[in-house]
């Protein structure tokens, strides 16, 4: 959520920053400006109000101590009361419809992020060549299936369109990858933190998923109580929410976490030719990492979650591009993101496996999230994720990438000592 001051202080830059991402809220803002001038006027007309009630309340003891009548001064009172209970109640629309508003606002793209839609994303650097083969390339769907690493037709026949059964050496080198990952991020200081899968609106509405893409995740509604959840879209969701109404102390940031977990997507729902596969689907693995901050090292978090994504791709010996996203192209939440997209042979194509973005004091405005800094203030801390890895387009980058002549797939070094010291996939 954007902060009202700011809204009220340099509206245009607002209204700016937002058609940076190609969305017209001009009219938005305006209304929330009005809607915040009446609910300011009439905040003070209760207060008023309110402390006119309280000097009568003084009065009535000293009136009845020197024996006054204090009825007329009772009634008038009463009729005050109500007056005062009126004004509340239309605050507390003005509060709500304000509120409504505020949320439809997306984060402001910071000064460097470029305006426009994915058209203006820009590739930043790549890392290796395009591997070139010598004989005719597989694509991974092909191998996967003659190497038995995965059961794309009884997936879908026990979870319908957009599922798959890793099976053997692929579930093998699934769990390889969730391990590589892990290990990686323990060593660099990280937490790990296994949430739950379902979680309540709050943990939605705080990431900034809530109310406005409420359509895009699975709901499960408890048949015996009203109690609803949704299946998280990915860990970022329960990460950011765990320090939700918590005020923190500068000396403990940043706090660092990783989460592994399954990922529900309803958005998936659409396929075109060239997502067959594991490519795109309903489930998929990922480990994420998120990183609580001060405003002053947001922006060093970031680059190190920039790094740390780019050295798990690296060191998988995988081809990549490192993408500086557009405004239009970033989510709801986030004031900048890069993404990691790794190239698919067969597709010809870079294929996102990481998003590392930064949200600033947006999520944590939502959740509530503070910490006291150094001049004993409270001030909204920063969040930021990156994805470190999801393994959906990285199984299908390392099994085309290191595909061989006879239909094999050599196993990427850093993954063997977790594959018992396999080398070959045959």
């Amino acid at each position: 959520m954007l902060d009202i001051k700011l809204i009220r202080s340099n509206p245009e830059a607002v209204k700016a920053g937002i058609r940076k991402r190609e969305m017209d809220l001009d009219a938005v803002v305006d209304e929330i400006l009005s809607i915040d001038e009446k609910r300011r006027e009439l905040t003070g007309h209760a207060e008023s109000m309110k402390a006119e009630q309280n000097a009568m309340t003084k009065r009535i003891p000293a009136m009845k101590k020197a024996g006054e009548d204090t009825s007329a001064l009772m009634a008038e009172m009463k009729e005050l009361s109500e007056k005062v209970k009126e004004a509340n109640a239309g605050l507390s629309e003005w509060e709500e419809k304000q509120r409504e508003l505020m949320l439809s606002l997306p984060n402001l793209p910071d000064e460097d992020v470029a305006a426009g839609g994915k058209e203006q994303n820009v590739p930043d650097h790549y890392f290796k060549e395009k591997p070139v083969f010598d004989f005719e390339a597989k694509n991974h769907v092909d191998l996967c299936e003659s190497l038995g690493l995965i059961d794309y037709q009884r997936g879908a026949k026990i979870a319908g369109n957009g599922a798959w059964v890793y099976r053997g050496a692929g579930a093998r080198l699934e769990w390889a990858l969730l391990n590589f990952f892990v290990s990686e991020h323990l060593a660099d200081g990280y937490e790990l933190v296994l949430p739950p899968h379902m979680l309540n609106y709050e943990c939605g509405y705080v990431a900034g998923q809530f109310p406005k893409f409420g359509e895009e995740v699975y709901w499960i509604q408890n048949p015996t109580s009203a109690d609803k959840k949704f299946m998280l879209p990915t860990a970022e969701t329960a990460l950011v929410n765990l320090h939700r109404d918590e005020i923190l102390s500068e000396e403990e940031l940043p706090r660092k976490y990783i989460a592994y977990t399954p990922c529900y997507r309803r958005e998936a729902g659409s396929y075109r030719s060239e997502e067959r596969g594991m490519i795109r689907g309903h489930q998929f693995n990922k480990v994420e990492m998120v990183q609580y901050t001060t405003e002053e090292g947001s922006g060093q978090a970031f680059a190190e979650l920039v790094g740390k994504a780019e050295s798990l791709v690296q060191k998988l010996g995988l081809h990549y591009r490192l993408s500086r996203l557009a405004a239009g192209d970033c989510s709801f939440s986030m004031a900048k993101t890069y993404d990691i997209e790794v190239w698919i042979p067969s597709m010809g194509i870079y294929k996102e496996v990481s998003s590392a973005s930064n949200a600033r004091a947006y999520q944590a405005r939502r959740g509530n999230i503070k910490y006291r800094g150094a001049d004993k203030k409270l001030h909204f801390a920063h969040t930021l994720n990156a994805s470190g890895l999801a393994t959906s387009r990285v199984l299908p980058a390392i099994v085309e990438q290191y595909q061989n002549a006879d239909g094999s797939v050599t196993v990427p070094e850093v993954l063997r000592p977790f594959m018992g010291g396999q080398e070959v996939i045959k």
